[in-house]
């Protein structure tokens, strides 16, 4: 297999592959290479749920999601999330849980694979927001979350994997605050 670089910034690589398709010709393969997502499901004894809402570009609309973030180079997914958490939110947590396996959040062109987190224990500790983000925040609980989900509210993938897989988890007992 022959690849090129087509285009690299610091969020993003595109690589173009030469390949055999499935019916033995020769093609191209186009894929988006990131760093890897993580989200994080920051809930009160309470069962509140912390959302940010944010403008995204690429969507052209506003959206509400859990807090998230990309590991910066040699950082763990549960670093990341763990500085997203107080640069978005304000929020340290005494408690961290895995929720699921890893996601791949959209395989069909990108390597983005992502990572779910529950956080309990929280305590505010002053926000630090990247200057490209302009957040608000909202805490609600969490069935409201849920409704938001079905109704379309929340469309951010991994903000909807994560309410989706907690609820499960919460129905099932398996997820005890």
């Amino acid at each position: 297999m022959d690849s090129r670089e087509v285009y690299r910034n610091p969020w993003i690589r595109v690589r173009e592959d030469r390949v055999v398709r499935p019916d033995g010709n020769p093609g191209i393969y186009g894929v988006v290479e990131t760093r890897m997502a993580t989200g994080v499901l920051a809930l009160t004894p309470k069962r509140d749920l912390c959302l940010v809402g944010q403008f995204r570009y690429t969507m052209d609309q506003y959206s509400w999601e859990i807090v998230e973030g990309g590991t910066d180079p040699d950082e763990s997914p549960l670093e990341a999330i763990r500085r997203e958490l107080q640069e978005e939110a304000g929020l340290s947590a005494e408690h961290w849980i895995p929720l699921g396996g890893e996601i791949h959040v959209s395989n069909c062109h990108s390597s983005e694979r992502g990572y779910l987190y529950v956080a309990t224990g929280l305590r505010s500790v002053g926000k630090n927001p990247e200057p490209t983000e302009q957040l608000l925040i909202r805490w609600v609980p969490f069935e409201t979350a849920v409704r938001m989900v079905m109704a379309g509210e929340i469309q951010d993938s991994i903000s909807m994997i994560g309410i989706l897989m907690a609820d499960r988890a919460f129905r099932e007992g398996s997820l005890n605050l």
